[in-house]
């Protein structure tokens, strides 16, 4: 389509000319890798932990517990916080990296930012790759959380600002994309590397290809108008947007870009603007959905999906295999839901997903619960048809609260608080990912089975949270996201009178 017919899309009445452009697709191939880093990171900790020859060197205690089927339970094998701080460090890091992000992104641009993230996460992967013992690998995990912090706080956000309005949702999944490629990639790398001697080491060190591509391609792809604009280079800003766009006449869209900038100056202090009434709404959908994205369990089971085939029975190939089975239905779905945001909007498909991925936690428990035994494992048939359950479950994610919990927060904060705002939501799924990534394996001991039917419960109420507070954002230009959709919802325009009637007292 690169050149292709125009797509247009309106902003207040206005239409805005724009093709969908070969330096539109390259750049957003280019920061999507920034998905692609992260995405590799989630699937490649999940399998070098079911390595032997990892947890021989890093877990002696956990190796010594696989190795004997009779020591523990099914479900406590893995229960080790040392294993867990493995994985969950790099998001306690990523959170604190976001809040520096934050202030990158504002001053120093989304593309500087996003070359900040490739660095450290490139000299995290060497770390890893190299570790001796087990502080040389959590310092090497603390800065490609560094990494990834940076890089999920800056590419939704040139994704968001760099697509045309029409197509902001299928280009900002990109990302999302990226993602679920690159935990299916790391899967296929693990499978492979399992059958070699500390092929652990293999599999950590090709992280840096993904971060390695995002810091080059930093270097090459251009910066998004609205940030150049928010930088005082207007000039540049315009000749950008000309070039992204593919056409001369730019100047409805560029002046709505340039209003909204000088309305973002006159907030010196964006989080303070960010806590007051009217900045509410968003940063409460943002936050929450972030949340809310973590407490459906996918981590869970993207992060231990080996782990977690062991313990349904399934042997240490086979678990590997199960993971890449997962991992390519991950792939598959995120292109339904590439095809569908702009089409059919972001709260059907939630809505959607929500019943499925339900669905799906409760059958998966009441097998577990009645045919999984302390010990030994599920008939073929059983553990078949929880294979099917799990792929069923990552299917509906990956076409909704997954792209979804990085799409909408890209685009209901007015420019004035984008980055603030986004720092929030980037900051809190780092956070709630820490803190599954650091309990799921002794949540798993001490709740068994049940444990699908806690996240299920979550799935239940992320439904009716989608039904009575989550406005849809579908072709709404960004500036326009206030007027448009806060002060027209039911809900949220209530805070906004409020605060136009204090204002006027």
């Amino acid at each position: 389509m690169a050149g292709g017919g125009f797509a247009t899309s309106s902003g207040g009445g206005t239409e805005f000319e724009a093709k969908i452009t070969p330096i539109v697709i390259i750049s957003c191939i280019m920061a999507a890798t920034g998905g692609l880093m992260f995405g590799y990171d989630v699937g490649v900790s999940g399998g070098v932990t079911s390595m032997p020859d990892f947890l021989k060197k890093f877990f002696p205690v956990v190796y010594r517990r696989t190795q004997d089927e009779g020591l523990d339970s099914n479900y406590c094998k893995y229960d080790n916080q040392g294993l867990q701080l493995f994985t969950s460090s790099l998001y306690l890091a990523g959170l604190t990296a976001t809040f520096f992000a934050s202030y990158t992104t504002r001053r120093l641009g989304r593309r500087l930012t996003m070359l900040i993230a490739g660095f450290f996460f490139v000299v995290g992967v060497v770390l890893n790759a190299a570790a001796q013992d087990l502080a040389m690998l959590i310092i090497g995990r603390i800065l490609l959380g560094c990494g990834v912090g940076f890089a999920n706080q800056a590419v939704p956000l040139f994704l968001s600002e760099i697509a045309p309005i029409n197509h902001r949702g299928a280009v900002n999944i990109l990302f999302q994309l990226l993602v679920t490629v690159g935990i299916l990639v790391a899967n296929l790398i693990n499978y492979g590397t399992s059958m070699m001697k500390h092929g652990w080491r293999v599999s950590l060190g090709l992280a840096a290809v993904p971060g390695f591509i995002l810091f080059i391609g930093s270097l090459v792809i251009t910066e998004t108008p609205p940030s150049l604009v928010e930088m005082g280079k207007e000039m540049e800003g315009r000749a950008a947007l000309q070039k992204i766009r593919g056409v001369d006449n730019v100047d409805a869209e560029f002046q709505q870009i340039v209003t909204g900038c000088e309305q973002a100056k006159q907030v010196k202090k964006p989080f303070k603007k960010l806590f007051k009434k009217s900045g509410f709404p968003a940063l409460f959908i943002s936050t929450i959905i972030q949340v809310f994205q973590q407490f459906t369990g996918i981590n869970a089971i993207m992060f231990y999906a080996p782990v977690l085939f062991q313990t349904l029975g399934f042997k240490s190939d086979a678990s590997l295999l199960s993971a890449v089975i997962t991992g390519l239905v991950n792939v598959g779905a995120t292109f339904v839901s590439i095809y569908a945001v702009d089409k059919v909007g972001r709260r059907k498909l939630l809505l959607q997903a929500s019943i499925q991925m339900f669905i799906s936690q409760v059958a998966i428990g009441a097998i577990l619960v009645t045919h999984l035994k302390a010990t030994g494992g599920l008939d073929r048939v059983l553990a078949a048809v929880v294979v099917v359950l799990v792929c069923t479950f990552v299917m509906s994610f990956a076409w909704s609260w997954g792209p979804m919990g990085w799409l909408i927060p890209s685009e209901i904060f007015p420019i004035e608080t984008r980055t603030a705002g986004f720092a929030f939501a980037v900051s809190t799924n780092m956070i709630f990912t820490f803190i599954i990534a650091q309990a799921f394996l002794s949540m798993l001991c001490h709740m068994k089975a049940y444990i699908f039917f806690f996240f299920s419960a979550w799935i239940l109420v992320m439904g009716l949270f989608v039904v009575f507070l989550l406005p849809e954002t579908k072709g709404v230009p960004i500036e326009l996201v206030e007027e448009r959709v806060w002060k027209q919802h039911p809900v949220w325009k209530k805070f906004f009178e409020d605060e136009r009637k204090e204002t006027t007292d």
